[in-house]
């Protein structure tokens, strides 16, 4: 009676494997609900991967692996002088990597902490977080009355298109040499291994370090399924009213009651970022089949997604069986299709 993310254990162990030993200098993300597996997870598997640094989103969220792996620890949210930043258990001070983006807040950090440990990141065409070219040069000046500071490195969050980033790359970090920074580390993001490859044959004074999350532990999509389980079963005809807001059966068929509700992220959907024209025609006609009432799912059953008989509720969702389809009995599986980063699993099951 759960919603169940099952994995082939040998076959991700495999690829956690391969993505590690064909990446130098690897750092596993793990980050809000550890993209399905959890955070506690992932964090052991980092520890078994062998990895010196693991990178999480949050200091919020550094509890959550602390305990289960015991290397440095890559905070990517940027350091500010309130809230959780301030509320880090003193016994992780000298595991603890943080980043500072602007040049106010590598101040106020080595005031309160002279030897934390930190990366400072550099703007990109994100626009999220991170210094201009002109804010890098003035740290030699911030940093000169600080001769023990902990600077790690410089950290570059890219965009998400993989193989567009070497003439971004290439003309950041030549501001990074261009601030003469006591540096050999740069923290990247998002980047193919062939520009990977390109960056340290260009740069060979300089450490390239990965971090990488969903190419890591959801890269073998194959290994991964998600089902829900069948807990009730109702034959409804054409005009039967069912469900919270009493709607009506279009035509005869049967209500299935499955596990998996909005609790869980089902029917909770983010944005996807996909501008192409196919996408847009595919949001269209999603919008018309709201309006009419009817809305696919992502669970499944002999292949086809199955159409919400209402909105999901908390933790079950209500499905339509039109008749002539195959009826799953209580108790039965169905497939579900989900986004691994914004579904919580009931159970993960890794064999």
């Amino acid at each position: 009676m759960t919603l169940t993310l099952t994995v082939d254990g040998d076959r991700w162990r495999a690829h956690l494997r391969a993505v590690a030993d064909s990446t130098p200098g690897l750092v596993p993300v793990a980050k809000g609900n550890g993209y399905g597996f959890t955070n506690g997870r992932l964090a052991r598997k980092a520890a078994w991967l062998g990895v010196d640094t693991l990178a999480v989103g949050t200091y919020d969220e550094l509890p959550q692996v602390a305990s289960r792996y015991d290397g440095r620890l890559l905070v990517l949210t940027p350091w500010r002088p309130f809230g959780a930043a301030l509320e880090v258990d003193p016994s992780l001070d000298r595991r603890v990597i943080h980043t500072v983006s602007r040049l106010d807040d590598l101040t106020d950090l080595l005031t309160r902490k002279p030897d934390a440990r930190f990366v400072l990141e550099r703007a990109t065409s994100m626009l999220r977080h991170g210094m201009t070219a002109r804010e890098l040069w003035a740290v030699p000046r911030v940093l000169a009355d600080l001769p023990t500071s902990g600077l790690q490195g410089v950290a570059l969050h890219l965009p998400l298109a993989h193989g567009a980033h070497l003439t971004e790359v290439q003309r950041l970090v030549n501001d990074i040499v261009a601030a003469g920074l006591p540096l050999d580390t740069i923290w990247v993001s998002h980047l193919s291994a062939a520009e990977l490859a390109t960056l340290r044959a260009t740069y060979p004074d300089y450490t390239f370090r990965p971090r990488i999350g969903t190419d890591l532990w959801l890269g073998d999509r194959s290994v991964l399924r998600v089902t829900a389980t069948v807990l009730d079963v109702h034959e409804v005809e054409r005009g039967d009213a069912f469900g919270y807001r009493h709607r009506t059966a279009p035509k005869a068929g049967h209500i299935l009651v499955v596990s998996g509700g909005t609790a869980h992220g089902i029917g909770l959907e983010a944005p996807t970022g996909d501008a192409s024209i196919r996408s847009r025609a595919a949001t269209l006609a999603r919008g018309g089949m709201d309006a009419a009432g009817f809305v696919r799912s992502p669970f499944s059953i002999d292949g086809k997604q199955r159409l919400f008989a209402e909105p999901p509720h908390m933790q079950a969702s209500m499905l339509f069986l039109p008749h002539g389809a195959r009826v799953p009995a209580v108790g039965d599986e169905v497939d579900v299709r989900v986004r691994y980063t914004a579904t919580a699993f009931d159970r993960v099951v890794v064999s």
